[in-house]
This record gives C-alpha cells, structure tokens and sequence, in this order.
C-alpha cells in the first residue's frame, strides 16, 4: 500500500514538473514568435535563440502550433528576400535607364561643341567680310597732327624701294608648330633670300639665341636639343628682334635705346646705335616688354616705336639697314592702347589688338605711308582663336607666313593677299 501512495505521489510530481516545461517552452515560443516578427527592425540587436530541439520536449498538439509559427516565419522571410530582389531589379533597371540618358546627354554636348565651332567658323568670315570699324577719335588734336603730318610728307616724300602693292586680305590657315619656352619670346626665319634657319629668343631679356638649320629641324627637336647657341654681348630688351641677311637686330637698353647689329657667322658686332628720339614708351600697351619693335618687309628694316610726345599713338620709322641710319619718321593714327604687336607689309603697319584678358586677336587698325590705303578701306581681319596673346609677330616677305609666339607655342599663320589698288 505504501509503494502505492509513493508511486501516485511521484507521478503526480512528475506530472506537475512536466506542466511547468510546457508553460515555460510555450512562454518562450511566443517570445521567439515576437521576435520573428520584429526580425527586419530587431535583428541585428536581438540574435534569435536557437530551437532545434523543441519538438522533442513539446507534446504535439503545442508542436504542431511550433511549426505553424515557423512556418510564418519562413514565409515572411521568403517575402522579404522576394522584396529585396524586386528592390535589386529596379535598381538595376534604374541605373540601366540611367547609363542611357548619360550617354545621350554626351552625344548631345559633342553636337552642341560641333555646332559652336561651325558658328566660330561662320563668324570669322563674317567678320573678315565686314570693313574695319574706326579706332581712332576724332577731335581737333588729332586733325592738327593730320595736317602736321601732310605738310611733313609733301616736303619730304618718301621713296619706295621697290614695287611692292601687296596688303593682306584675310588668314587663310594657321599651324601650331610646338610649344618650347617661356610664356613671351620671339621665333623668326631669316627674312634675307637664300636662308632656311631658324632663329629662337626666348624671354625678354636674356643673351643666348638658338640656331636651327630649318623649320623641320626645330619642329622635331626634343626641345633645344638640336640647336646651336650664339651667345651675345650683351643682353635683349623686349621681343622687337629680327633676323635679316645673317645678321642679328635686337634692341639694348641700358641707358640710352640702341639698336645692335650682330654677324650671325663671325659672331661679332658689326654696327650699333641709338635710336635718335628721347622719351621712350613701349610701344604695345598689352605687352610692355617690348620698348621698340623692329621690322623686315619687302623695302628693308623699319622701327616701330613710341614717345612721350606722341604717347597715345604708335611712331614708325624706315632704317638703313646697313649703317643702322634713319630714313624717315611717321606718326601714325594707331592708338598704344590695347595693341599687342605689329608688324610691316609693303610699307603698311597693321596693328593687331586684343584685350587684357586675352581674347581674339584682330588687325584693327592699320597705317600706309604712301597713301595707297586708308584705315576705313582695310578689311578688319580677325585671328583664329588660340592660347592667349601674342608677344610677338614676325612677316617673312619671302614666304609670306607670319611667325608668331604665343604663350610659349610657335604657330605660323598663312596669309591671304590682294592689292593696294584692288580696294
């Protein structure tokens, strides 16, 4: 009877300790149900327990609720990686359409750059096609200088030395040659017939000059690699140099202006002198380095200069090539204000201009000292857009090209003539 009641007792214990596992596993199964459905916001503060040995301890109608609640949960996970799938196709979608508008945005600015150069091109002929706008004030000191100069050309007449009626009509090609050197210098080919060398200052006051034999020379040479220095006596002023006949014409300055003649093949100074006028200006407002400007055209050597006495416009004047004497002096109506550099064709000074942020530079005013063409007449002719600004601007009779040096490059630029007569 007693094994009994123990018996009965224990099952009774047994049975209670049993009650108590399946409350607490159920308590904890509703907080894993909690947490399963708070997995996407909870997850990565609450890490899920594991229970892969529930079944065993719960009796089966409580299993079975289990695995109904895993079920769910196994389903809404299955829903959100579907979501995050259809989330990833349209972000690739998104970024395929994207991709495409970037390439047609990119078509579209190349068009619109092909479109602007055609227009640059067609402004450029329009504005070689219209006639030179005025850049000279008139007012009464100007009319007295006019007239001062009139009565200066009637007395003293200047002769030509030759035939020469060209003027320039337009720039028919441009070609960057290569880019050695400072941002200002000087490039030239000996203007005298017979001579391909080329000839490289660079800066504005340096003493060393670079020998070329050609062009084709200099445009393949790593730099000045294939040069042959001249070392001068003394040192440049500006960028108003020439090479003319083997010889070397550059402007020192110390004291006075003169103008030194140096032999190219003996390596010495043949001649030199000072400018005979008093109070110099450089003679470009944009590029006041150079404080006189020389010159070779078809006649010989010119001067283009400026003075206190004159200072708003730019002087010109023929020179003796060989004793380095002045022929004759010309005031001209070409303001100093905003030119960049000058050059000489056929006795006729054009003027080119730009501005103080460089922009397109153009031959707006131009002056013949024999008559044959007014300021008006001349075709105001516009330069190819470029780098910045001309420091220099060198005419070669012989080719007809000018020799140009722009911040560092060397470019050649082809010009177009007509006759004087023609206008």
């Amino acid at each position: 009877m007693r094994v009994l009641v123990v018996l009965v007792t224990l099952a009774c214990f047994a049975s209670a300790q049993h009650q108590a596992l399946i409350d607490y596993l159920e308590r904890r199964l509703q907080t894993i149900e909690v947490r399963i459905l708070l997995l996407p916001f909870t997850s990565f503060y609450f890490p899920l327990p594991p229970f892969t040995s529930l079944y065993l301890l719960v009796p089966p109608c409580r299993a079975l609720r289990s695995r109904d609640r895993i079920s769910l949960w196994h389903e809404q996970t299955a829903r959100y990686a579907s979501e995050l799938r259809e989330l990833k196709q349209q972000m690739v979608s998104q970024l395929e359409s994207l991709d495409k508008e970037k390439e047609f945005l990119r078509v579209t600015l190349d068009g619109v750059g092909t479109r602007v150069d055609r227009v640059e091109r067609e402004l450029d002929y329009l504005e070689t096609q219209n006639g030179a706008q005025p850049c000279v004030d008139v007012d009464d000191k100007l009319i007295e200088q006019q007239v001062t100069l009139v009565k200066e050309k009637q007395k003293a007449k200047y002769s030509k030395l030759s035939d020469c009626s060209d003027m320039i009509s337009s720039i028919k090609a441009m070609k960057i040659l290569k880019r050695v050197g400072g941002p200002k210098g000087m490039w030239t080919k000996d203007t005298g017939r017979g001579s391909g060398k080329v000839y490289i200052f660079n800066g504005t006051d340096e003493d060393t000059i670079h020998e070329f034999a050609s062009v084709q020379d200099f445009a393949r040479s790593q730099g000045m690699s294939l040069a042959k220095n001249l070392k001068l006596p003394s040192a440049w002023k500006g960028t108003g140099h020439v090479v003319f006949n083997n010889y070397a014409y550059y402007i020192n300055q110390v004291e006075e202006m003169m103008v030194v003649k140096y032999d190219m093949k003996n390596s010495s100074v043949t001649d030199s002198a000072v400018f005979p006028v008093q109070d110099h200006l450089p003679v470009y407002g944009l590029t006041p380095e150079t404080v006189m400007d020389l010159a070779v055209d078809e006649e010989g050597l010119w001067a283009i200069y400026a003075t206190r006495q004159n200072e708003r416009y730019i002087s010109m004047a023929k020179m003796d090539a060989n004793t380095l004497d002045i022929e004759q002096m010309w005031d001209s109506n070409c303001p100093r204000e905003n030119a960049e550099a000058a050059f000489i064709i056929c006795g006729t000074l054009y003027v080119v201009y730009n501005t103080k942020q460089p922009g397109r530079s153009r031959i707006q005013c131009v002056f013949d000292i024999n008559d044959m063409v007014t300021n008006e007449e001349a075709s105001l002719v516009y330069f190819p857009k470029r780098y910045g600004a001309h420091s220099s601007l060198k005419y070669n009779p012989q080719e007809q090209l000018l020799y140009a040096w722009d911040d560092g490059y060397q470019i050649l630029y082809k010009l177009v003539m007509k006759k004087k007569l023609e206008i």
